[in-house]
């Protein structure tokens, strides 16, 4: 018996089992957002090779709300109908297609990783980002300018209106990306939101934005299916957002109709230790699930199918999403099931691979 290949049912969506794909991003576009052959292949492999629920990378809302010019974007019909082939393709795989909805805020307009990650300049592509305070990632990043009333509506409806545009693309999960130092996750942590109006201050103020966008998408996305929140547990940071804030967003989340909060760290403070290793965030997962009542995501460091059931069977997550462990071995799904000793339908194709289950 595995619980880790345990059918689960959020809302109208059943997923196979408890094996997905975390948004990851790739700076693949061209300089329009597009998603191009590279994102239906890469997405596409993780959906033969076994996944439940495979995401796209994070998905800008908005031409401003990218990381870099290369990001994805749905800000256009024109995006929904290039993402709407990777979607059919996911689902005629067995697999539920979701998609990670994302504003850069402070950190945007900056290079593809392995082009430094440094700002770009507006003549070359560039842009002046936003964010709740002036006040620039890092010095190797551009300064933001703080966003006005105006500018804050603007990006609740920005969410929302990407919301529709996914569910026409064919998308079956949205998830908002409120966590690794992005504009939802600047409003929330106090080193990073300095205002003094409705938008900031106290834990009320600073929560304000996520919770505005959570029920703008809930409001725009059909109430049969499942809404997820990615959040950042802790800024690793003294002063920061941390875990008994994490836990009292969760639940408040939970309110606004979000059906699972995915639970990652970091991101915020360029300077901040983390200490990673196996498993170091499937804590903040346990804690969040328990003490506010929702569902939850692990990730980080979960590589190997043991280490995954271990997570789900003792109550920790309800679900492991993995990122580098499946960039290795896209069949991650398939090898796991076989090691658990479950048996899993192959593609098709692919059955004559299939190794025989393992001598009991």
């Amino acid at each position: 018996m595995s619980h880790l290949f345990d059918p689960l049912t959020i809302r109208s969506v059943r997923f196979k089992h408890r094996v997905w794909v975390s948004p990851m991003c790739q700076y693949s576009c061209e300089a329009d957002g597009l998603a191009l052959p590279w994102h239906l292949v890469n997405l596409g492999r993780y959906a033969v090779g076994g996944a439940a629920l495979v995401f796209t990378e994070a998905t800008a809302v908005s031409a401003e709300g990218r990381i870099s010019p290369n990001d994805l974007g749905i800000w256009t019909d024109e995006h929904a109908r290039a993402l709407a082939p990777i979607a059919a393709f996911i689902k005629s795989q067995g697999a539920v297609p979701g998609i990670q909805l994302a504003h850069a805020g402070r950190k945007g307009s900056t290079a593809a990783p392995w082009k430094g990650g440094k700002r770009v300049a507006p003549e070359a592509g560039g842009w002046t980002p936003v964010a709740p305070s002036a006040l620039a990632f890092s010095p190797t990043y551009p300064e933001p300018a703080a966003l006005d009333t105006k500018g804050i509506a603007d990006v609740i409806g920005q969410f929302a209106a990407a919301a529709k545009r996914a569910r026409e693309a064919g998308f079956e999960v949205v998830e908002i990306h409120s966590a690794h130092g992005y504009l939802l996750h600047q409003f929330l942590s106090p080193l990073s939101n300095l205002r003094d109006d409705a938008w900031g201050g106290e834990f009320d103020g600073r929560t304000k934005l996520a919770l505005y966008v959570a029920a703008a998408v809930r409001d725009a996305w059909p109430a049969d299916l499942p809404l997820f929140v990615r959040i950042s547990a802790t800024d690793w940071a003294p002063g920061g957002w941390d875990l008994p804030q994490s836990v009292r967003l969760a639940a408040k989340l939970r309110e606004c109709g979000v059906d699972l909060v995915d639970c990652s760290s970091g991101g915020l403070v360029a300077s901040a230790k983390v200490p990673v290793g196996p498993e170091y965030q499937v804590p903040f997962a346990r804690a969040i699930r328990e003490e506010a009542r929702v569902a939850t995501g692990a990730v980080g460091m979960i590589t190997e199918p043991q280490q995954a059931e271990r997570v789900v069977a003792s109550g920790a997550a309800d679900a492991v999403l993995l990122a580098r462990a499946l960039m290795r071995d896209p069949n991650w799904a398939l090898r796991a099931a076989r090691a658990l000793g479950v048996d899993v339908p192959w593609p098709v194709q692919h059955e004559r691979a299939k190794p025989p289950p393992p001598s009991v």
